[in-house]
């Protein structure tokens, strides 16, 4: 079962997704792929490896911060990158989460030197200074596992699922997104495959607090509708034998809430409150820093948590979601 996580974030979806997977599946083999460019995120992602590796043993983990048009396939478009990558396999011995943790804790050294980033001075987007390719997997299990883990020069695609939960900006253009994002991971599915698309709505309690400060801020302008267009016009013929569902609203569109005691978003709010309020508003709305720096200075951003907290007693944001399929042969 080949799974991609297109931005694995602090892997925290991925974990729960995997621990959902092997209670449906619990002895077929995994292979698991992510692409991330933080370092600090494939961090807290590699803590939740050792777990995952533990309870399923038959699973291949790969790590990469190549383009997305590049990450599924591990193999970097332009021939100086594709020479100048890095490839680290570490088989991880031992019979015990613990003796895993304190193998890829050793790798600290390695990501350090290698999984760094550098701001592109054409587009300002963050660029990997050199492509690395990180694969885990068990020793005990090496053989089980012969085939399905990746080596250089010998990588497929071919997902059952691919996740792109939030793996663009909100003020992304839609041709963006559909060119250099979700495109090339719908060209990734195999047949029966299909990946499963989020991103922020707005139009929520988390948005009206942000347009309290800043009124007509609007980072989500682009629907699935619309994204979806435009991924079929890039693709082309090539998408042909794909499926394109944005589905209705009751059904795409979901809710995620803020955790908080039932006494800390009623009476009095207290300062703790309103900053993990304003603070989640403010990331989920991907606010620039020069902007938050400007407005944190005075107490109007805490006074406008507090209003929206007290008027739905409470914080929530909403997310949509969209699903690409290709057709089985």
């Amino acid at each position: 079962l080949r799974m991609f996580d297109a931005g694995v974030g602090d892997g925290t979806v991925l974990a729960r997704v995997l621990r959902a997977t092997h209670q449906r599946f619990p002895h077929m083999p995994f292979y698991v792929a992510g692409k991330e460019l933080s370092l600090e995120d494939l961090r807290l992602t590699l803590e939740k490896v050792p777990d995952r590796i533990f309870e399923h043993p038959a699973s291949v983990f790969v790590f990469t911060n190549m383009f997305y048009s590049e990450a599924p396939w591990l193999t970097p478009a332009s021939p100086a990158a594709a020479a100048a990558t890095v490839w680290h396999e570490v088989p991880l011995r031992g019979a015990s989460s613990g003796e895993f943790e304190q193998q890829i804790a050793e790798l600290r050294p390695f990501l350090e030197q290698n999984w760094r980033a550098a701001i592109s001075p054409r587009t300002a987007m963050p660029l990997y200074e050199r492509p690395v390719v990180l694969v885990l997997y068990r020793e005990d299990h090496r053989f089980l596992l012969d085939s399905t883990i990746p080596r250089p020069g010998q990588t497929e695609a071919n997902f059952d699922l691919v996740i792109a939960s939030q793996p663009y900006r909100a003020l992304s253009s839609v041709n963006f997104r559909a060119k250099r994002i979700i495109a090339p991971l719908a060209r990734a599915l195999r047949p029966g495959g299909r990946l499963i698309g989020i991103h922020s709505h707005g139009q929520d309690p988390g948005m009206e607090m942000i347009q309290a400060i800043w009124p007509g801020e609007n980072p989500f302008s682009v629907s699935r509708h619309e994204l979806l267009r435009a991924v079929k016009y890039e693709l082309g013929s090539v998408g042909r034998d794909l499926n394109f569902n944005a589905y209705a609203d009751n059904r795409s569109i979901f809710r995620y809430d803020m955790e908080a005691l039932p006494n800390e978003v009623t009476g009095t709010i207290g300062t703790s409150t309103a900053f993990a309020a304003w603070n989640a508003a403010v990331y989920v709305a991907q606010i620039e820093d020069d902007r938050l720096t400007e407005m944190t200075q005075n107490g109007r951003t805490l006074d406008a948590a507090r209003d929206v907290l007290r008027k739905y007693n409470g914080l929530w944001f909403l997310d949509e979601s969209y699903v690409i399929s290709r057709r089985r042969d």
